[in-house]
C-alpha cells in the first residue's frame, strides 16, 4: 500500500485539517478568555494563567501561519502527516487544559493552574519540542533561515518551562511567561513577518 501523496493534493488536505483542529483550540482560548469578561468577579484573573492564555492565542495564529512553509515539502509521507496532526492537536489539548470545562473542584484559575501545572508546563515544553521537529521537517534549508537564535530561543524555553514544574515562586512564573511572550513576539517580528 502507497504511504506517500503527491506535493498538491497533500498540502490541501492536510491545510484543511489543521485549519479545523486550530480553528477549535482558537475558539477555547477565546471562550475561556470571555469568561473573564462575562463573570468578572465569579472567575478572578490570574497573572500567570492570563499570560500563558495570550501566549497560547498568540502560538496558535503564528502556527497557523508559518505551517504555510509545508508547501515546500514534496512528498507527504503518512509519518509526516500524523506528526503535523499531532503537532496541532497538542495546540488544541494545551488550550483545553488551560480552560477546562468546569471548575467546580477549584476555587478560582490561580489554583487550578498551580495544581495542574506540572500537566500544562509538559505539555508547553512539548510544544517547543515538536516545534523543532515540525522546522526540521520543513527541510535543512528551513531551520538555516530560522538561524540559531531560533534554536537557541526553543531549547531554552523548553529548559525553562520544565524547571517552572519544580520550582514555586510566584514571580519565576511571571518572568517565564513574559520572557515566552516577548520572545514569541520577537520570533514572529524577525523571522516570519513575510509569508515565503
Amino acid at each position: 500500500m502507497e504511504s506517500i501523496v503527491a506535493h498538491s493534493a497533500g498540502f490541501t488536505h492536510i491545510r484543511i485539517i489543521i485549519g479545523m483542529v486550530i480553528g477549535l483550540g482558537v475558539a477555547r482560548l477565546l471562550n475561556g478568555l470571555a469568561r473573564f469578561v462575562q463573570h468578572p468577579g465569579q472567575e478572578p484573573i490570574y497573572s500567570v494563567h492570563i499570560g500563558w492564555s495570550l501566549f497560547m492565542l498568540l502560538a496558535v495564529v503564528h502556527f497557523w501561519w508559518f505551517e504555510f512553509a509545508l508547501g515546500r515539502i514534496e512528498v507527504w509521507s503518512f509519518e509526516s502527516y500524523l506528526f503535523i496532526i499531532a503537532f496541532s492537536a497538542l495546540y488544541f489539548f494545551v488550550a483545553a487544559v488551560l480552560y477546562p470545562d468546569k471548575m467546580g473542584e477549584y476555587a478560582s484559575y490561580k489554583e487550578y493552574f498551580l495544581e495542574r501545572k506540572a500537566w500544562i508546563y509538559s505539555l508547553l515544553a512539548l510544544l517547543f519540542v515538536f516545534d523543532i521537529i515540525d522546522s526540521r521537517l520543513k527541510g535543512m534549508a528551513h531551520i538555516h533561515d530560522l538561524g540559531l537564535p531560533y534554536l537557541v530561543r526553543q531549547v531554552l524555553m523548553i529548559v525553562l518551562i520544565l524547571a517552572g514544574i519544580r520550582i514555586s515562586r510566584h514571580a519565576y512564573h511571571v518572568a517565564l511567561v513574559t520572557l515566552v511572550l516577548l520572545t514569541q513576539i520577537w520570533l514572529i517580528a524577525s523571522s516570519f513577518g513575510i509569508l515565503r
